[in-house]
């Protein structure tokens, strides 16, 4: 059975088969759901409690 995971940025679940592993050069792993989440975290450097649309903005 297949695992879900959440993304790193929004905190929304991922279909398994979907979205998107990005592992960093220290061995940290961040999974993206889409591509609006991985921009805005890696080249736009938001924090996700700044945005009303995340999940994480509590």
């Amino acid at each position: 059975m297949p695992v879900s995971k959440t993304c790193s940025f929004c905190g929304e679940k991922i279909i398994p088969g979907k979205g998107k592993m990005f592992v960093r050069k220290d061995g940290t792993i961040l999974y993206f759901c889409s591509s609006k989440c991985e921009k805005n975290m890696l080249k736009l450097k938001r924090k996700p409690e700044n945005l009303e649309w995340t999940q994480k903005s509590e």
